[in-house]
């Protein structure tokens, strides 16, 4: 019997280009785009890509709730606002994409902390997503500036949100679990905010965060259909 060579314990039934072999059905279900490395024309990924960010999405919202709940004590309604902008920049700008990583997202948190620091000299260039996030965030404040927290309050936030995405994220290296994670809580829960956010924004014209994409205040609430507010 030829066995998987995920688990090594069941059948091998499907050949796995990334594995280079025979993967059981239960394993490519569970670890696709998130422990297995899946190569984008794989005839398996898009049945089951929906599925993944979906069961991700479910195991997301309790985290993100708490994690909302942490940020809210912190530094009240500014610092849920910065890392909502930060969620709402993510999802549609990788929506869509299938070679996204959690490693750019941690990087662009990065990227963002250091622009905000008194002490910043700039570096080498940024990587694409850091430099689209920082552009983004600088354009939201301009026209925002009471909404979001100032440069003091900022740097102690984006770190509790590069640990945050990091923990979800796990340690392989190319993760997407945070991606798919944000994807299909947003897709799911927030159908008409992942509608909105799927077209393309001039920077600054996305979406206002705050009430659009709160999480519920408390675990026994019911999540309210998001409510999208354009700029002009």
């Amino acid at each position: 019997m030829s066995q998987c060579l995920y688990c090594k314990q069941r059948k091998g039934k499907r050949p796995c280009p990334a594995l280079g072999g025979l993967i059981c059905n239960s394993c490519c279900g569970e670890h696709r785009l998130v422990r297995v490395n899946c190569p984008t024309d794989c005839a398996y990924l898009d049945s089951g890509s929906d599925y993944q960010q979906k069961r991700l999405g479910e195991q997301f919202m309790p985290v993100r709730r708490d994690f909302y709940r942490e940020l809210s004590e912190f530094g009240g309604e500014q610092a849920v606002a910065l890392f909502n902008l930060v969620e709402v920049i993510s999802f549609s700008f990788f929506q869509g994409r299938r070679d996204g990583q959690d490693a750019e997202v941690v990087a662009a948190i990065q990227g963002l902390r250091r622009t905000l620091s008194p002490l910043h000299v700039p570096s080498a260039p940024m990587p694409v997503f850091a430099e689209h996030l920082v552009k983004e965030y600088e354009t939201f404040k301009k026209q925002n500036p009471k909404q979001i927290a100032d440069s003091s309050n900022a740097p102690e936030i984006l770190d509790r949100a590069i640990k945050f995405v990091s923990d979800f994220s796990g340690k392989d290296f190319q993760s997407r679990r945070f991606l798919n994670g944000l994807i299909g809580y947003v897709t799911t829960y927030h159908p008409q905010l992942a509608d909105h956010l799927k077209k393309k924004h001039e920077p600054g014209h996305i979406v206002l965060p705050g009430q659009s994409f709160m999480p519920p205040p408390a675990p026994e609430q019911h999540v309210h259909g998001p409510e999208c507010q354009h700029h002009h």
